[in-house]
């Protein structure tokens, strides 16, 4: 009989199915399931050579003025923002790491959207013992990722980890508005193992601003570029290193300011 995972059989499975749950709810958009990879889904540890080589095409009909910077960027973006959401989420709200080299992911057209994770024993222990294993994980991962991106279309190493210290960054922000019990002096303190866990150190960091109505925010001061502005370049993201600089603390202050209220 085909086993369904509409209910947990095991512990690993219930663990897993948790944090699938979890993760689609305080981020309202990870589509994950239980189980082993699809066909034609990007598996980590895997031969992914047609997977890349597919999105790869697809960014470069869509994107062809962008040019190949671009292309290398959203290649290494499409791929380790799942990761990077699920080990967050995992040490810091779920309060157990599953084995993110058994997760694979799904490409919709130009974009990475959807994961499966294979059920297994979840990692306890401290934060910090979690912290440390899944900056391990992402960086095996990462590294596998940089290869790929590389054979195809080049994409400096040092642009990738600025590019993924922005994401963790971003993620310590996100997490300082779902853990509102945690004092921002926590999650500083979370980001600085994170950063030194994934070699990430210097490639970012992040900043506290307090709002006209006396509320401190976290807000993210990066170093990497996404190239967002080769598509549209009178439109800078709200954290985009190339503005003046009180513009972007202004724009990234109110963002943040509207994700609490």
């Amino acid at each position: 009989m085909t086993r369904s995972f509409l209910f947990a059989q095991d512990a690993p499975d219930a663990a897993t199915t948790r944090l699938i749950a979890t993760a689609a709810q305080v981020t309202g958009f990870m589509k994950g399931e239980p189980g082993p990879a699809r066909d034609g889904w990007y598996v980590a540890g895997g031969n992914n050579a047609a997977f890349m080589a597919q999105l790869h095409q697809a960014l470069a009909l869509t994107y062809r003025d962008a040019g190949p910077p671009l292309w290398a960027v959203r290649l290494w973006t499409n791929l380790i923002w799942q990761p990077a959401y699920l080990a967050v989420i995992g040490v810091h709200i779920h309060g157990a790491l599953p084995d993110l080299t058994q997760l694979s992911q799904q490409r919709r057209g130009i974009f990475v959207d959807g994961y499966r994770l294979v059920p297994g024993v979840q990692s306890g222990g401290s934060e910090a013992d979690r912290i440390a294993q899944a900056s391990a994980q992402l960086n095996r991962l990462s590294a596998q990722l940089l290869d790929e991106v590389n054979d195809l279309v080049k994409l400096r190493p040092l642009n990738a980890r600025r590019l993924l210290a922005d994401r963790m960054l971003s993620l310590m922000v996100w997490l300082s508005q779902k853990r509102r019990d945690l004092p921002l002096a926590v999650i500083e303190d979370y980001c600085d193992q994170w950063l030194t866990g994934m070699g990430l150190t210097g490639q970012g960091a992040l900043q506290t601003i307090v709002a006209p109505d006396g509320r401190a925010v976290l807000i993210v001061k990066r170093k990497g570029c996404c190239l967002d502005y080769l598509l549209d370049p009178d439109r800078l993201c709200a954290s985009c290193p190339k503005q003046a600089e009180d513009l972007r603390m202004a724009r990234q202050g109110a963002n943040a300011l509207a994700e609490l209220d």
